[in-house]
This record gives structure tokens, sequence and C-alpha cells, in this order.
């Protein structure tokens, strides 16, 4: 059973870091393009970051420059590296593992996490 834990969220000042980490189980996880999104209380689930399974990386253009995607893949975690925090990047992050489609898309995804809260106080 495919699975995704992720860890790391929770209060953060504005101008702020964190770092969010996703642990997937998995045989395929190597060979798997993976992604995050965020949901704020009455929005709908948006894109975050994206990262192939070779390391090629896309961004919403919200975080591009303050947020970066990596991934160790003999540790089969993903990691989402928040800088520059601000009040609106408040939301429930997930991952999950793109199966098809459009990479910005949340359909384009499976095997998602429970999520982790990420709060960032002005």
């Amino acid at each position: 059973q495919v699975q995704r834990v992720e860890s790391g969220g929770g209060l953060v000042q504005a101008g702020g870091s964190a770092r969010l980490s996703c642990a997937a189980s998995g045989r395929t996880f190597s060979r798997s393009a993976m992604g995050w999104f965020r949901q704020a209380p009455g929005k709908e689930r948006e894109f975050v970051a994206h990262i192939t399974w070779s390391g090629m990386t896309y961004y919403a253009d919200s975080v591009k420059g303050r947020f970066t995607i990596s991934r160790d893949n003999a540790k089969k975690t993903v990691y989402l590296q928040m800088n520059s925090l601000k009040p609106e990047d408040t939301a429930v992050y997930y991952c999950a593992a793109h199966v098809s489609g459009d990479y910005y898309l949340a359909a384009s995804y499976d095997y998602w996490g429970q999520g982790t809260q990420v709060t960032v106080s002005s």
C-alpha cells in the first residue's frame, strides 16, 4: 500500500522559514514525480510545486523564488523548503504522487498524504 506522510508544519512568523517533509512508501517512489499542494480555509486546493523523478522542478508563481522542492530518493522523501513566508501562505499542505496529466492540477495526482498545517502570523 502506498502512503504519504507529511510533517514539518507549525506556526511561523511572517518572513520566517519552514521545511516540510513528505515520507513515502512504495517501490516506485524513485520513478514517480511528486507534487505539493495547499488548501486554505474556504478555498480550493492549489498547486505549489512539482518535481520530476529526474529532479526538474516547477512552481506556482505565488511561491517562485521563495519555495524550493527537492527529493531524496534513497530516503523516499520529498521536501518543501519555504522561505520569506507570508500570511497568505497559511494553509494545509499536502504532498501526492503525480499519476498523469498536467502537473499543476490536483486531479493529476493520487496517494495524497493527510496534510500538515502551516500558519504564518503577521
